[in-house]
């Protein structure tokens, strides 16, 4: 399995991406959607995390999680991922990785910022022509909440979300707004105004910029 233990501290949201190995789909029907979901319920029970959204794509899973104390991050995780590849392995008589490599995780400040990483999550499967609207999709925190189902107890979280969160959801970002949430993902930096984001990285031992021009790109680029 991959080393999952971050730098972290309680009481910070995380938008947490895990995509499968080589990006082979990881999700091949219903019921190993509906595997994963039930797994995330029993993280929770395990390692107290609150779930404030997540979207299960085929190849790749984005998650926004609130914990409560510092290591609670990598301790859930790591449960829920080793927990799962056994399922995998068990169902579908393979070996060897599933997932590729360790998770990539940053900190979000609690204000729109948090906002514009919910949506961008619940988004997810309309940006990728999966659906006609994101609450159509089954396997994310939008069509969970949309159709009142599943076994996963989502947190309302820290920030409020609009009084039209669903119609905000299905407006396209702006190339500035995924342009910003792609450098943070791909280069793990904190996700915030200039000032939190730099006292952050330095309470987590993380770079608070990104890397200038003519650094080598992350092969595990997220798009």
């Amino acid at each position: 399995m991959p080393r999952t233990r971050r730098a972290a501290a309680g009481g910070i949201c995380y938008h947490a991406i895990t995509r499968g190995n080589r990006k082979a789909v990881v999700f091949h029907d219903d019921s190993d959607y509906h595997a994963f979901v039930d797994l995330m319920s029993a993280a929770c029970a395990r390692v107290p995390c609150r779930i404030l959204a997540f979207c299960l794509m085929p190849n790749h899973v984005h998650l926004v999680l609130w914990p409560r104390e510092g290591d609670d991050l990598s301790r859930w995780m790591h449960w829920l991922l080793t927990t799962h590849v056994r399922r995998y392995h068990l169902r579908y008589g393979t070996d060897g990785r599933v997932w590729q490599g360790r998770f990539k995780s940053f900190p979000i400040q609690r204000d729109h910022h948090l906002l514009t990483v919910l949506r961008y999550v619940e988004r997810n499967p309309l940006r990728a022509n999966l659906v006609d609207r994101a609450e159509g999709w089954r396997w994310s925190s939008l069509g969970r909440r949309s159709d009142e189902q599943g076994t996963v107890r989502l947190d309302v979280g820290p920030v409020p979300r609009l009084a039209d969160w669903v119609d905000y959801v299905n407006r396209p970002l702006s190339e500035s707004e995924l342009h910003a949430l792609r450098l943070n993902v791909n280069q793990e930096i904190p996700f915030g105004e200039r000032a939190w984001a730099d006292e952050t990285a330095v309470r987590l031992g993380l770079r608070a910029s990104p890397r200038g021009p003519g650094r080598p790109r992350s092969r595990r680029s997220v798009s």
